[in-house]
């Protein structure tokens, strides 16, 4: 039997999660289609009032705005907008991002302020369930008057136009409907409005980014243990007391999971030369912990967003109003994004530090972590490769949303660049988790030299794991495949 969550009047991001893991399908709440529907009635009796004039109900769009559209077109209009506005290009949005993108976009239809036929909103949670995912594209969105051409190419299988993946596979939506026993839609007044204008591309890519975020951190954390006990290292840097005079959340977090990590470890026993560590050791829960602090008020951010309605214009039924604002103006999720890829990033700059600190011939570990160096050059060029991806990460930081670009002849004369914050956040998730990959690699064939039952059974368990993909290297061997399944370990497994 098919298992389904009931869309209400609020989704956390735990619950999303459970959501994509579980597969589980969508279904509307009595509430929001008795929403949905008095919002539409409410729209069909005022447009059927003469005189009246409401933007993108019976107007053009942007610049067009003062432009009266007869109501023997406004079918025609809405159809129009979506055609008009799929002028996407680049690369293609992933699949988990898309049915994201289908999820939200339910979401926020389902509170009954968009005046969009239930219909409308039954296609769309039946795409997230039949898992019929539109082909989108990542270049398109200023993150202002909605995420427009995402949107549109989201909202054209509505249509029976553009294009789709099933099971992977892409089709042609013509292609589709019949196997569906359905017929393309016809939007009515306002419908293509309300499905392009929103921040559906935005919130999906940055609660993707958060959900890979909360795995990061978890994952940083425990590398770490694995490179401060490989380097025999002091774990006093660690102790309560030293955070309860700076008592930020993340900062406490980090120091007692650290412990928690290394506890039982014989090497941590060990008498030590060294007095103290470098700060890449030593500063890992000051550091891994405003990472975590940023996480949290960015998650607050999305969450709101995602239970939020961001069309435009919006049906306010009770109050007999139609109002005309700018709830797609995407300016706190690029500021946010922004944060995020800033707090990200440093969870790999720190660990390609200690990548380097590994490899350097201190402590007894031999140079570069392998046996014979000089003719074997061991895990040299994995450091550089990480060297490499943080400095882009550095690049990927400049931030976006201080920038912007007038569009649609001045009316539209301020955007937040959001989509560009989510895209390059994006990436530097994925970069993260490589350079996490490679510090796990290079602390794995650490550990080995200190005999792997020395370390705290939290951490011999992680390296047991670990090494049912990736062996012991003991000479040079061509090294790309195990930095890639490096992160696979880490993207397709949990900490404990």
């Amino acid at each position: 039997m098919e298992k389904y969550y009931t869309i209400t009047s609020k989704i956390t991001i735990d619950e999303i999660v459970q959501i994509t893991k579980s597969k589980l399908r969508i279904e509307l709440s009595q509430e929001s289609k008795n929403a949905i529907t008095k919002a539409k009635n409410y729209l069909d009796k005022k447009v059927s009032e003469t005189g009246k004039v409401y933007y993108g109900i019976n107007t053009g769009f942007g610049s067009f705005c003062n432009t009266v559209i007869d109501t023997s077109q406004l079918e025609q209009l809405q159809e129009n907008l979506v055609k008009s506005h799929a002028c996407g290009t680049g690369a293609e949005v992933p699949e988990e991002i898309v049915k994201l993108m289908l999820l939200f976009k339910v979401q926020s239809l389902s509170y009954g302020y968009s005046g969009v036929q239930l219909e409308t909103v039954w296609r769309l949670a039946d795409m997230f369930n039949l898992n019929i995912l539109p082909v989108i594209y990542q270049q398109g969105s200023l993150g202002a008057s909605g995420d427009l051409a995402p949107l549109a190419h989201l909202s054209l299988p509505l249509l029976g136009l553009g294009e789709v993946k099933v099971e992977g596979k892409a089709y042609r939506m013509e292609e589709v409907w019949p196997g569906l026993r359905l017929k393309p839609m016809k939007l009515q007044a306002k419908e293509g409005l309300a499905l392009l204008n929103g921040t559906q591309f935005m919130s999906a890519y940055g609660v993707w980014n958060l959900m890979m975020a909360n795995k990061i951190t978890a994952w940083a954390d425990a590398i770490a243990a694995l490179s401060t006990d490989a380097f025999l290292c002091r774990d006093d840097a660690f102790w309560y007391h030293t955070h309860a005079i700076r008592p930020h959340p993340g900062q406490v977090a980090v120091a007692q999971n650290m412990m928690r990590l290394l506890e039982g470890s014989k090497l941590m026993k060990q008498p030590k030369v060294q007095v103290q560590d470098a700060y890449s050791f030593r500063c890992i829960p000051q550091v891994h912990g405003a990472t975590r602090d940023v996480i949290a008020q960015v998650q607050r951010i999305f969450e709101t967003e995602i239970n939020s309605v961001t069309d435009n214009p919006n049906i306010f039924a009770d109050e007999d109003l139609i109002i005309s604002g700018g709830n797609f103006h995407g300016q706190t999720l690029a500021m946010h994004l922004d944060f995020l890829a800033i707090a990200l990033s440093e969870i790999a700059s720190i660990s390609e530090r200690r990548i380097y600190k590994l490899m350097s011939g201190e402590r007894d570990l031999p140079a570069y972590l392998t046996p014979n160096g000089g003719v074997n050059s061991g895990f040299m060029i994995a450091q550089y490769t990480a060297a490499g991806i943080v400095s882009q990460n550095k690049q990927l930081c400049t931030p976006a949303s201080v920038d912007s670009i007038i569009s649609s002849n001045g009316q539209e004369d301020h955007v937040s660049m959001g989509a560009n914050a989510a895209t390059k956040c994006y990436a530097v998730v994925q970069n993260v988790l490589q350079v996490l990959g490679i510090e796990l690699l290079c602390a794995a064939q650490a550990i080995e030299y200190r005999e792997v039952s020395n370390t705290s059974p939290l951490l011999q368990n992680i390296q047991s794991r670990f090494r049912e993909h990736v062996p012991y290297l003991t000479q040079d061997v061509v090294l790309y495949e195990f930095i890639h399944k490096a992160k696979e370990f880490i993207l397709n497994n949990e900490v404990e």
